[in-house]
């Protein structure tokens, strides 16, 4: 479970939650709560709730632009290390924001010689969406909100960003082919609206996209990505994160 599902409740509830509900496991997301920038509090939480941290999302969304640095290489290489130290397969990273045009530019070459350095971990680029401003569609990534176009050595999909660019899951899925890494289980019901919804309940294709992953045997690391910020209160939220993992384990069938 993605630690950002229990929003806006702190990192730490999490870990609880994902404790109390039985999950396998979290994805950090590094946020601006300073529980989820501090490693050594975070091994603490998993220690304490027998959770143990199976990715870890890079602080790249506007509001964490200066989480650790405003230098977005070394946002990537503290995520690293707390990947290391917490023993996470895996770490989510968006596409550059267009206006990053230094990054951009070196966005493939530096991400492989991270990945190379910090072998085994993974960097996996997640798919995006293009978003609406003043009625016309902007593309606020570069190259592109869709990572395949540029090819790296590892994906996470998305499938509410799916939903909110219009684009077909399963045709993503085969374009990231042998190098998804990750999943970001979370639904959604058209474009321009990134919801993450309670798999299920939105028009993805959540439980095909399971039973594909379960039949090809894929061995990454799949995170339950869901919106519980209108649940209102803790047992409302609860039973939507109880409900989304429920979901995964009844359609994630290994032969």
């Amino acid at each position: 479970m993605s630690t950002s599902s229990v929003y806006p409740e702190p990192t730490a509830v999490g870990f609880e939650l994902a404790a109390e509900l039985g999950y396998d496991g979290v994805e950090v997301m590094v946020f601006t709560d300073s529980v989820s920038q501090d490693s050594d509090t975070l091994a603490r939480l998993s220690r304490h709730y027998g959770v143990k941290v199976g990715s870890v999302h890079a602080p790249c969304l506007l509001m964490t632009q200066r989480v650790w640095s405003p230098d977005p290489w070394e946002r990537l290489r503290r995520a690293a290390l707390m990947a290391e130290k917490l023993g996470a397969s895996t770490v989510v990273v968006h596409p550059p924001f267009a206006w990053q045009k230094s990054y951009a530019a070196g966005f493939a070459e530096g991400l492989a010689k991270l990945a190379e350095r910090f072998a085994p971990i993974r960097f996996a680029v997640e798919n995006m969406y293009p978003v609406k401003m003043a009625g016309r569609k902007f593309v606020p990534y570069a190259p592109h909100w869709d990572p395949t176009i540029e090819g790296f050595g590892a994906y996470t999909l998305d499938l509410s960003h799916c939903a909110a660019s219009s684009t077909d899951a399963f045709a993503m899925l085969t374009r990231m082919g042998p190098d998804l890494a990750h999943v970001h289980l979370g639904d959604g019901s058209g474009p321009g609206r990134d919801e993450h919804a309670v798999p299920g309940r939105g028009s993805m294709p959540c439980a095909e996209v399971l039973k594909h992953l379960g039949e090809i045997g894929f061995r990454g690391t799949i995170a339950v990505e869901v919106s519980t910020r209108k649940a209102g209160h803790r047992a409302k939220r609860e039973a939507d994160l109880a409900e989304s993992l429920a979901f995964a384990r009844k359609h994630l069938v290994y032969p």
